[in-house]
């Protein structure tokens, strides 16, 4: 939370009220950045020459506009609901030209749909802001911060930030298992690539610490063989692909533990693990918990949609529906140690608040 206690810093926000008008409302609100993929990207591609895009009909069909937005969605993502829920304004992407001014102080999302941990990941997306670059344009928004309100107030802003980053499905999905005998595969078996892609999203998460920021909340990777896409490739009786959910059931708890290293080696819980995989296996599971969810199928202009999206998991082949969504957003604020370590989001603010 950004809070300006002595007298120079109180003028400060006042010229700034003075300047951009309704910025009295975000003084009190943490900034959120977003990193990563596809679950969280909300139109970065958009700007981009690529085929990892979400900008047709029917996506976005539930958003308050009906118009697709680049979120792989019928509605709202998770970054969306995050912000609903803790009453901030929304984040725009990076590559949005709005995005200046008084929107600074929101924060940003620089996820792009088809990235990974790796940069070899995604590839034949061409044109996709792998997890590298989009920590180059944090930091290049960072100095656009700066020039804004002042190099001590930008680094308060990211010092007290909130981030959410999602990564590796896709190094799965779209890298080991995207072909037979792919290159990864041969390079690696499944045993030995999973610490390879950890050790290789653990520099990830070092570089985005030290670029300020000291919350960060960290999703796993859903059950990667359940979802539609490989229901359709691989299930004769709708069962889960086994080599896709083994590699889940490697790579979340491999996650998690070296989450807890990296906090350990810091001296301080940065980095909270959000067991997205467990809160879908909860969909399939208990379904009768939430409701009958299935898969829907392809996303095109010519789908045959159903008629409540509510009443499903995927919204596409491979991404959650709005619904979905939602659920998972009550688990990352108020789910137990079961789905969030060492502490959910509204422990981790009730904390912060009292710092």
């Amino acid at each position: 939370m950004v809070r300006f206690v002595n007298i120079s810093s109180c003028f400060f926000v006042f010229l700034l009220v003075l300047a951009f008008g309704d910025l009295a409302v975000r003084v009190e609100a943490r900034a959120f950045f977003v990193f990563g993929d596809s679950l969280v990207d909300n139109g970065n591609n958009n700007y981009l020459v690529t085929t990892a895009r979400a900008d047709a009909p029917p996506y976005g069909i539930d958003y308050p506009t009906h118009r697709p937005t680049g979120r792989f969605s019928n509605g709202l993502n998770i970054p969306d609901i995050i912000s609903e829920e803790m009453g901030w304004e929304p984040t725009l992407p990076y590559l949005n030209p709005q995005l200046r001014g008084p929107k600074l102080l929101v924060g940003a999302n620089f996820a792009s749909a088809g990235v990974g941990v790796l940069n070899d990941t995604g590839i034949q997306f061409v044109n996709i802001i792998r997890i590298y670059q989009q920590l180059n344009y944090f930091e290049e928004y960072q100095q656009r911060l700066r020039a804004l309100i002042g190099i001590d107030e930008a680094r308060k802003v990211v010092n007290e930030s909130l981030v959410l980053i999602t990564l590796g499905g896709n190094d799965f999905v779209n890298n080991y298992y995207l072909v037979p005998y792919s290159a990864r595969s041969r390079q690696y078996s499944l045993q030995d690539y999973v610490p390879f892609v950890i050790s290789e999203y653990k520099k990830v998460l070092r570089r985005l610490y030290t670029l300020g920021v000291l919350r960060v909340i960290v999703t796993g990777t859903g059950p990667l063989g359940c979802v539609p896409a490989e229901l359709a490739l691989h299930s004769r009786n709708g069962e889960c692909a086994e080599e896709l959910m083994e590699a889940a059931e490697l790579y979340n708890p491999q996650l998690k533990d070296m989450l807890k290293d990296l906090n350990d080696e810091i001296g301080r819980k940065v980095f909270i693990a959000a067991n997205t995989n467990q809160m879908h296996m909860d969909f399939i599971s208990e379904p009768q918990r939430f409701g009958p969810y299935n898969g829907i199928g392809l996303c095109t202009p010519f789908s045959n949609l159903c008629p409540n999206r509510d009443l499903y998991v995927f919204w596409d082949p491979f991404h959650p529906s709005e619904k979905a969504n939602r659920i998972i957003v009550q688990q990352i604020l108020n789910g137990d140690n079961k789905y969030m370590h060492p502490m959910n989001l509204r422990t981790m603010l009730a904390m912060d608040s009292k710092a």
